[in-house]
């Protein structure tokens, strides 16, 4: 398995992390009952950290799709290289960083390791064109 292909596996797992963490935080706040049940009623909003992290996997969401796809058509035209390897490690290691600086409110600091993300993606798709 190509190094992107290894990333990319690595950030669906991560992916499936980020739906667990606010799912517990929900589960805490609000009890095993609800969690288990209909979830009918209204619920008062989750505590801080959890809507972070609820909108921490939001924004991953919203550019994974595009790293999917791009690590697929590098892999399957044959374009993976050192650029791309490149990449998709920036990829996922500013993604992993990415949560707990939302989490904890980091301001900033967390604006530049998604810039830092955005940066991987755009290395990969780069080198379907080079």
């Amino acid at each position: 398995m190509t190094i992107e292909l290894t990333y990319l596996a690595a950030v669906l797992i991560l992916a499936l992390v980020q739906i667990l963490l606010p799912a517990a935080g929900r589960t805490a706040r609000y009890g095993l009952k609800w969690n288990a049940g209909p979830r009918d009623a209204d619920v008062p909003p989750p505590g801080r950290i959890t809507g972070r992290l609820e909108r921490a996997q939001a924004n991953l969401y919203e550019t994974l799709p595009l790293f999917i796809g791009a690590v697929l058509v590098a892999y399957l035209a044959g374009r993976t290289g050192a650029m791309t390897a490149w990449g998709a490690a920036l990829y996922f290691w500013a993604r992993l960083i990415y949560i707990p600086l939302y989490a904890f409110g980091v301001p900033v600091v967390r604006s530049l390791i998604w810039l830092a993300s955005l940066a991987g993606l755009l290395l990969i798709l780069a080198a379907l064109f080079i």
